[in-house]
């Protein structure tokens, strides 16, 4: 698959999982920022195009964020930011930041201007640039990785960010439910790592490896 795909098959994806009740999978509003985010999440509803998360992927990512209450986290893939709103969004509660990385300069302007309308830049590191690169070149030590770029390099990425990440520390990847040739290979190494421990998340239809540091 090519590293920038047309986004026609993962769009009509997000719009069959985000068909249903999308209000009842905010968490209730605690606070000015809450209630900003939700107004932004449903003002932008059945709009996330170019291989955006479903909303109810965006509330797992959320939902692991503050039950592992993690601060430093890494997103592979920004696309136009649904997901990055949703972790940078539980990362205001955990009082941490999120790395971003985008390689197509029209999606990372757009995510860009997304952060803000939902009120979440102050917690967003948007980088614009080769994830092939940038990320092995990440310094530093990290507890959250999302990872939703390039699937034939999936492997690739976890191998890059296991030195960097914490013991206790969650990566996550997206669309593990499509089993391509590069996903295969990712989840087979993940599984037979023995300092992961690798599940599928019951709760996502479009496929989310959890995998933990022991």
């Amino acid at each position: 698959m090519n590293r920038i795909i047309t986004s026609t098959l993962f769009s009509l994806l997000f719009l069959v999982l985000s068909c249903g009740n999308v209000s009842a999978q905010f968490p209730p509003a605690e606070n000015d920022l809450d209630r900003k985010v939700i107004a932004f999440l449903k003002e932008q509803s059945g709009q996330w195009y170019d291989m955006n998360v479903p909303v109810s992927d965006g509330r797992i990512l959320y939902d692991l964020i503050l039950k592992g209450k993690y601060k430093k986290a890494v997103e592979i893939g920004t696309s136009t930011g649904h997901s990055g709103v949703w972790i940078a969004w539980a990362l205001s509660k955990t009082g941490g930041k999120l790395i971003t990385i985008e390689i197509d300069k029209n999606r990372h302007e757009e995510a860009l201007a997304n952060f803000k309308k939902a009120g979440v830049s102050e917690y967003i590191d948007a980088r614009l640039g080769d994830a092939h690169k940038l990320v092995p070149a990440l310094k530093g030590t990290y507890d959250f990785v999302f990872s939703d770029a390039d699937k034939d390099w999936y492997k690739n990425y976890f191998i890059a960010m296991e030195p960097k990440l914490v013991k206790g520390a969650c990566f996550t990847a997206h669309n593990t439910n499509m089993r391509s040739g590069g996903i295969r290979e990712f989840l087979e190494y993940a599984q037979n790592h023995k300092d992961f421990t690798t599940t599928q998340h019951p709760d996502s239809r479009s496929g989310l490896s959890v995998s933990y540091k022991k």
